[in-house]
């Protein structure tokens, strides 16, 4: 990484850098104009934003908390994560039930044990967690679950968190079981810190007891909730002051089968009886095969809507078309009407969805209700159960998305009625459309022309590539007609290897590369509306894709140098663009410089974004043609490094981050020596 001592630069932003040798002070800079007095189009204020999708265990075992897995035995493989103490040996019944739980519709099935007659040790059981528990030293975790008593004299049991050398970290003593259903409560104090621990629960008697709903979640959330989120994953996210937030996804929309999709009425409710669903990712990649990857939806679409709020950003949600992952089974839903199972109200309440034929107008009536849930007033059907989880007030919904990734016919003769009974509901809502998962192409190429015919919103395009790819199609919104639907980037990130490969690294060059590459969607914001890196979170010891933006274990987390890539676009978007000349005219991108620029109205400040691909450093010369009024000292953040291979960890989380120095300001011209391989971004004052 480079020093601020080494090159004095990254410190002052002035002149030639002293300690670079004659033949650096000797080398003519490149001049650049910056039209200050000729603002052009303006750039939307949700341009950068964050794509969410539950892939690399972001959410449970990440984003959501809840450190037990498989808590209610409602995943197909009924006893994962759990175990029984000492391999059973003192339980003669150890096994999975659905004869009168708790709730025989959302929740029916419970974990029944028997101790065995006479038998001295341990009889119970223990949960692994998501690659084991993370507890902190002196932090509260809330112990909850259902227990009832059968024959025996069972009173109650004992919770313990141990640690990896089977050490005591927090116990607590529970009692009172009767022989009804009843939840019961407790508070664990972690008397130490481990990444790795799991929960013990140990049986006080003989006998038979009934459990369910095992859950241990830490008192210290988001805003305390006590179904919050990770308040370091948050603290990354809205560090970014991102623009929008889209979500669930990505392909877990789809489900590789339509009984697999993403259903969000399925995810709203009590926790307790959100069913859980296998993920897609669990088993697409056989060298990162991940069976018991299950959605347990303790982190639904409510959640979603209450931490866009939380961060300052525009919920995106993003619906099933009626269209399985077409990487999977590419099942369809039909054109038309089906009958349904239930009557006339079947399909408009949680867990209603029984249907002979899963028709296309149930998906649009769940896009419709959806809509309702998050605007509607706490008297409408939907916005009634919205205000029942504790937000009377509307989320304010301004914008959906009509499938994810899908392409070809399939999915342009569906999105039609889809957008038709959306927009006679709800004028106002902007839609998002899909081009497929390739920027280019016939599928490509096809859908675009469609899209544009019917005059949609946005269009989302995707690009994985190699890191090279970016900085060769920096000008690729330079060509697009104007006047056409918005475009949303809605899923890119350099790949260090091939697409989809474990070897894939997030390294500089991927994020350098991507800096590029923005200063393209940045000066052709009348074109490119919205912008997201994707994936956000990977457990790094659960991941299925890389890169991702953000990295984390059971404690800890750390953003790539992608993440500040991205976090110094969103902080610099300025509100409109100006046009930049590059050296002698030439393309934008020409001997590896790239820039672009916009002017912050509010601050009258102008901010200059500029990437030096090169292993040299590179003075340049900067006229700020027509600005008045400028201050005297400037800010510049630089992020830069000898070695494009350098990547964050969680042992060196900013290892490669921003480094912020002044410079002196001097008339409308700036003089300014940028680093090797490096992305800065220079904020001129106007004159106080």
């Amino acid at each position: 990484m480079i020093s601020i001592t080494r090159f004095p630069a990254l410190a002052t932003g002035l002149a030639l850098l002293g300690t670079l040798g004659a033949s650096a002070q000797s080398a003519a800079p490149a001049s650049l104009t910056v039209q200050v007095n000729k603002p052009g189009a303006a750039v939307n204020k949700n341009m950068y934003g964050l794509f969410f999708e539950d892939i690399n265990f972001a959410a449970d075992g990440g984003l959501y908390p809840e450190l037990v897995k498989n808590k209610s035995f409602e995943t197909d493989a009924r006893l994962m994560g759990w175990r029984a103490l000492g391999g059973g040996a003192n339980l003669d019944t150890y096994a999975v039930r659905n004869e009168q739980g708790i709730n025989n519709q959302s929740n029916p099935h419970y974990l029944r044990l028997t101790t065995r007659n006479g038998a001295g040790g341990e009889a119970g059981i223990e949960n692994e967690g998501f690659r084991g528990m993370g507890v902190k030293q002196g932090g509260e975790y809330k112990l909850s679950f259902y227990a009832r008593r059968g024959a025996g004299d069972i009173s109650g049991l004992t919770a313990t968190i141990v640690g990896q050398r089977g050490e005591n970290l927090g116990q607590v003593a529970v009692s009172g079981f009767t022989n009804e259903w009843k939840q019961y409560t407790a508070v664990l104090k972690a008397t130490g810190t481990q990444n790795k621990a799991h929960l013990k629960l140990v049986l006080n008697g003989t006998g038979t007891v009934d459990l369910d709903v095992v859950s241990l979640f830490p008192k210290d959330t988001w805003n305390q909730r006590p179904n919050g989120l990770r308040t370091d994953l948050v603290q990354l996210l809205k560090d970014m002051k991102p623009g929008f937030l889209r979500f669930p996804g990505g392909c877990i929309v789809e489900g590789r089968t339509l009984s697999e999709r993403y259903q969000w009425k399925e995810t709203i409710g009590d926790v307790a009886a959100r069913l859980p669903l296998i993920n897609r990712w669990n088993m697409e990649f056989r060298h990162r095969s991940t069976p018991d990857y299950y959605q347990s939806f303790g982190l639904g679409f409510f959640e979603y809507f209450q931490l866009s709020e939380d961060i300052g950003a525009e919920p995106l949600p993003i619906l099933n078309v009626g269209m399985a992952c077409q990487y999977n089974s590419g099942e369809l839903a039909p054109m038309g009407t089906a009958s349904t199972k239930g009557g006339p109200n079947a399909g408009t309440a949680p867990h209603d969805h029984a249907t002979d034929d899963p028709s296309l107008d149930m998906f649009i009536q769940d896009a419709l209700d959806l809509i309702e849930f998050a605007n509607g007033p706490a008297t409408s059907t939907w916005g009634a159960k919205r205000a029942a989880m504790g937000h009377p007030a509307p989320f304010n919904l301004k914008m959906i998305g009509v499938g994810n990734e899908q392409w070809g016919p399939q999915y342009l003769e569906r999105y039609v009625p889809f957008a038709k009974a959306i927009k006679a509901k709800y004028p106002n809502i902007d839609l998002v459309s899909s081009a497929g998962p390739s920027p280019d192409g016939e599928l490509f190429d096809t859908a675009s022309k469609r899209l544009g015919e019917l005059k949609a919103d946005y269009i989302d395009e995707h690009y994985y590539a190699k890191a090279d790819w970016f900085r060769q199609h920096v000008d690729r919104y330079d060509k697009y007609a104007r006047g056409g639907p918005k475009i949303f980037a809605g899923e890119y990130a350099a790949q260090s290897g091939a697409i989809g490969s474990q070897e894939n690294k997030n390294t500089w060059d991927c994020a350098i590369s991507e800096a590029a590459f923005m200063t393209g969607l940045e000066r052709n914001a009348d074109v490119v509306g919205m912008a997201s890196y994707a994936p956000l979170f990977a457990n790094v010891d659960a991941w299925q894709w890389t890169p991702d933006l953000i990295w984390f274990d059971n404690l800890n987390s750390y953003g790539s140098p992608s993440y500040y890539v991205q976090k110094l676009y969103a902080l610099n978007k300025g509100t409109k663009v100006l046009p930049v000349t590059m050296p002698g005219g030439a393309k934008n991108g020409t001997d590896n410089l790239f820039a672009s620029a916009v002017t912050d109205e509010p601050t009258g400040e102008v901010v200059v974004k500029l990437v030096n691909y090169s292993t040299s450093p590179r003075p340049v010369s900067i006229n700020l043609a027509g600005a008045k009024g400028l201050g005297k000292t400037g800010r510049a953040q630089t992020m830069a490094s000898d070695d494009l291979q350098t990547q964050n960890s969680l042992k060196e989380p900013k290892k490669l981050a921003p480094q912020e120095s002044t410079f002196a300001v001097k008339g409308s011209t700036l003089s300014y020596t940028l680093a090797p391989n490096s992305f800065t971004v220079l904020r001129v004052p106007a004159k106080k």
